[in-house]
């Protein structure tokens, strides 16, 4: 039996988690007393009697989780940013190349990805790494999140008695879509450059939608921008081959948009799975790749069981949706 603890069970990521792994029959689920939950001494104990340890805490606490865990045998999983660009940890985002899938089945520390972060890497990456992008590539991202990928106090303010009612003409101001990180210093920004193996760091408009789960991650591409020439064909081409084989990465079909309907693209088509689907849209001066995800699936919870699936050696979509 696989002793799990998650340690941070309370919040979005927590819960999530628990929720994936709750019914399997391989998995002893290790709680906390409610009343224990800052008790440092009874945290300890736990995060050593685990095979697996979820941290889905603030950064500092992650950190500070992180040094009580003196059990060699026990492999942390970190849901914060901690400890995403820390070359001692494995990145979990297996599908970015077999290099990282490697690194996570044979690592103690592995750090889960963000969000956005997720989506950005699955779209460029790949690119970079067949040399089709230029590792100093000028990328600029578009990415819309539903409200659940801040956490407990947006969705408090998004689930408010009467804050999602709204009459045509009179639509309340949470109804509409609302950029933020206008600082242009979001904190996803290190671990998307990171992650994608860019030099530089990406200009990157994320925002947050009216509705809870769901998300959409765009990248602009010109002609101007590619290392070596090519076209729409051939960017659906290269993704395709990055992603031959993979259960949680589709490349959808070149000729996606005319099965879109309304010619809308929908955020919410992954929800409730682990999947990622890759979208390649354009014409010969103008192009753009879509990362569709569930922020709380592969962008967050769903990608961390599939992490633990992998460090154990086990069948890798255990316990997640497709």
């Amino acid at each position: 039996m696989i002793k799990v603890f998650v340690d941070g069970q309370e919040g979005t990521t927590g819960l999530q988690i628990h929720e994936r792994i709750a019914l399997r029959s391989d998995i002893e689920l290790l709680q906390i007393d409610p009343a224990k939950r800052k008790d440092t001494a009874e945290r300890a104990r736990l995060l050593n009697a685990a095979d697996v340890a979820f941290l889905c805490l603030p950064d500092d606490a992650a950190k500070e989780s992180v040094a009580l865990v003196t059990n060699p045998k026990t492999i942390v999983i970190d849901a914060s940013t901690a400890h995403r660009t820390d070359s001692a940890w494995a990145y979990g985002l297996a599908e970015l190349s077999a290099g990282h899938r490697k690194a996570i089945a044979c690592s103690k520390r592995i750090s889960n990805p963000g969000c956005y972060a997720t989506g950005f890497a699955l779209a460029v990456a790949p690119l970079v790494q067949q040399g089709i992008l230029p590792t100093d590539a000028n990328i600029a991202c578009h990415a819309a999140s539903g409200y659940s990928g801040a956490g407990k106090k947006l969705i408090a303010i998004y689930e408010a008695e009467g804050a999602q009612i709204s009459t045509p003409g009179a639509s309340l101001k949470l109804f509409a879509p609302r950029p933020y990180a206008l600082t242009l210093q979001h904190k996803h920004l290190p671990e998307m450059r990171k992650a994608a193996g860019l030099n530089e760091i990406p200009f990157f408009n994320p925002e947050v939608g009216p509705y809870y789960k769901g998300m959409y991650v765009t990248i602009a591409l010109f002609p101007r921008m590619f290392a070596k020439a090519t076209d729409v064909a051939g960017l659906h081409a290269a993704l395709s081959a990055h992603y031959a084989g993979q259960q949680f990465v589709r490349v959808m079909p070149l000729d996606a948009l005319t099965s879109l309907e309304g010619g809308f693209l929908d955020p919410t088509s992954c929800n409730g799975t682990n999947r990622a689907d890759i979208y390649v849209f354009g014409h010969e001066s103008h192009m753009q790749v879509t990362v569709v995800l569930d922020n709380l699936g592969k962008g967050a919870s769903g990608a961390a069981v599939q992490n633990m699936n992998i460090a154990l050696g086990l069948e890798e979509s255990l316990g997640l949706n497709a």
